[in-house]
């Protein structure tokens, strides 16, 4: 067996390194690759006992930092939380995240993203739910339930197309009775005050008009889909709803918008969101709905999580930490 020194491959180093390039080379060179300009598909799944859940991603929306984003907060105070997650200072990133849950008998989406129309208006940042939602295998026309958890924008948006025709046309349209009610009544529309409540009382009753108001409404405490209970959780909205799938021995909670981007309202479940419509509420129902999770070790799905939005909740201080839960490349 011939033998190999260590001086005759450094002695072969030597000379390969010497020799011009492009002589005495078989192998040609290959052009660099194209530069991305967009993510891949966002979509990840997971199972909970025998029921599957697809985080279907809507995108993100980056602006800047109002003033009135916690009205009981000072700016000084969230560039602090935002500094601390490692977050811009000034600027605030807003992430969505609906679901897709396969019950084994039924396709249920819940909640519907930004809407189509928001993916030009946005130039592709949000609006992105349909396209990866047809990227992770899905067709709307199949999809057997919309479960609406309140009516924001960012919630019941997604259920027209862009050209205002329903978005999943074979669908029952599930909304929270409590939040129907509300949003639904002459009374409560005239008293709203200009501005951001009075435009939101038109947009959901566009939505609804362009559905025929064809919806079913859903009661707290009950099932909403095979192994998925409605849970109250007010003070976002007047009807805001979360929810608890459960299959086996599986469970995870879907918080809905029990708070927006964890890193300062977990962190600081004191903090009133301006878009709360109920800020005090909204503080005891966080609080109570934390400690539950915290107390019986629920994962936990946030819509406005980071992207796939599922963590576990632990305390800390007197807040509460978000832990991402592990990415799994099996099902």
């Amino acid at each position: 067996m011939t033998q190999v020194s260590r001086r005759t491959v450094l002695k072969a180093g030597a000379v390969l390194s010497a020799t011009p390039i492009g002589m005495g080379m078989t192998t040609p060179l290959q052009a660099a690759a194209p530069a991305a300009d967009k993510q891949a598909p966002g979509y990840y799944r997971y199972k909970v006992g025998d029921i599957g859940v697809t985080v279907v991603t809507d995108g993100a929306r980056t602006f800047p930092l109002p003033d009135n984003f916690v009205v009981n907060a000072t700016k000084d105070e969230l560039n602090k939380a935002l500094e601390a997650a490692f977050m811009p200072k000034d600027t605030m990133t807003i992430v969505f995240n609906p679901l897709v849950i396969n019950t084994g008998g039924k396709v249920v989406v819940f909640d519907t993203g930004n809407g189509e129309a928001a993916h030009a208006q946005s130039k592709g940042a949000v609006g992105q739910f349909h396209t990866n939602f047809v990227a992770a295998g899905f067709d709307r026309n199949a999809v057997d339930m919309v479960v609406i958890s309140h009516f924001h924008g960012d919630h019941v948006n997604g259920l027209l197309t862009a050209d205002g025709k329903p978005s999943f046309p074979n669908a029952e349209i599930k909304v929270p009775a409590v939040e129907w009610k509300y949003w639904m009544d002459d009374g409560e529309m005239s008293r709203a005050p200009a501005g951001r409540m009075a435009d939101l009382f038109k947009a959901n009753r566009k939505i609804f008009d362009a559905l025929g108001r064809k919806v079913t409404p859903y009661e707290w405490s009950k099932e909403v889909a095979p192994g998925i209970t409605a849970v109250e959780s007010v003070g976002h909205t007047p009807g805001h709803t979360s929810f608890v799938v459960s299959s086996g021995n599986g469970k995870v909670f879907i918080q809905s918008d029990v708070t927006n981007h964890p890193a300062l309202f977990a962190r600081n479940p004191n903090w009133h969101a301006g878009f709360d419509q109920d800020g005090a509420k909204a503080e005891e129902t966080r609080r109570r709905i934390y400690d539950m999770v915290v107390a019986e070790k629920l994962p936990m799905q946030g819509f406005h999580y980071p992207f796939p939005s599922l963590g576990h909740v632990e305390r800390d201080g007197t807040g509460y930490r978000v832990v991402p839960a592990m990415w799994n490349p099996t099902l």
